[in-house]
């Protein structure tokens, strides 16, 4: 009878090392699964005039989710549009503000002309074509003096409407960030405020993931890194728990560079090695994986 149970001994003392052998052979390594989350704050200061949404939403991409008090950046937006209409008003009508002197301008040209054509006849003085030609130069020299101080003057003017059309886009830009947006199609994970509230510059009001797209973080010994690159196709397999496992179709998207010691959550079989390296397995989400869960890596040969 001692024999008998000396053998029963042994043989489990051979089954179970197998056992562990063969298993760990098949998973080359385990993890969590995570998703892209990302943090929507707010981009402008003001009452949430309207924030429609509730933490699990699904929400598409693009969708108006909330409203920031648009009431002031309105109304500086009529104030900027006001004070533009205030220098396009001011800017100097050129041809009228000359048309004096041009015309006067014309008729001494004529004189000039006249006089040189009697002078050449001998019908009058040299001296009064002299004066002539002098008072045509005045008036042109007055004529450049206007035209450069109404130029200068309409430069100017367009210049502060263009300060304007800086502020009106600054303005639209400032309305345009009052209204929320879903970033990605995804679901609301956290919400941190309410419809009613104030919010302001930099704070964080919703968190959003793309479950559809999920990644298995998973690390590996510096012995297991050459069995593995980018691109590669593995198996994934979820852990629902109650050793209930559903196979997923993944990529290994990215490996880390970089060496790290082993985390205290880490999740590897080899639990001796002290340098793991951690990589990313891209997996199409059905809607059953969720954040956290638990998954294992099995290479496809």
């Amino acid at each position: 009878m001692k024999t008998l149970k000396s053998t029963i001994v042994v043989l489990a003392a051979a089954i179970i090392p197998a056992s562990c052998g063969n298993k760990e052979e098949e998973n080359f390594a385990s993890g969590i699964f995570e998703a892209t989350e990302i943090t929507v704050s707010a981009e402008q200061t003001g009452k949430l005039l309207q924030f429609d949404i509730t933490e699990g939403d699904r929400v598409k991409g693009g969708t108006q989710v909330g409203l920031v008090d648009t009431v002031q950046l309105y109304l500086k937006a009529r104030q900027i549009g006001a004070t533009k209409f205030v220098y396009e008003s001011q800017k100097p009508e050129t041809q009228k503000q000359i048309a004096a002197t041009t015309q006067q301008i014309q008729k001494a040209q004529e004189d000039v002309n006249r006089y040189a054509q009697l002078v050449k006849d001998g019908a009058a003085n040299h001296k009064l074509l002299d004066d002539a030609s002098s008072q045509l130069r005045v008036l042109q020299k007055q004529l450049e003096a206007q035209t450069s101080t109404l130029n200068t003057s309409t430069k100017s003017l367009n210049a502060q409407m263009g300060t304007a059309d800086i502020q009106s886009l600054q303005i639209a830009d400032q309305l345009r960030k009052c209204h929320l947006y879903a970033p990605i199609t995804g679901l609301v994970l956290e919400k941190y405020a309410e419809e009613g509230e104030f919010a302001t510059i930099g704070k964080p009001l919703f968190k959003m993931a793309d479950i559809d797209h999920m990644y298995l973080r998973a690390y590996i010994t510096t012995a297991q890194l050459k069995q593995v690159k980018l691109g590669q196709r593995v198996k994934v397999l979820a852990d629902y728990g109650n050793d209930h496992l559903k196979d997923y179709q993944g990529t290994v998207t990215w490996i880390s560079a970089k060496s790290e010691f082993t985390p205290k959550t880490i999740l590897t079989d080899d639990e001796r090695a002290d340098l793991v390296y951690a990589m990313k397995v891209a997996v199409k989400n059905d809607g059953y994986i969720k954040i956290g869960m638990y998954g294992s890596v099995r290479l496809e040969y």
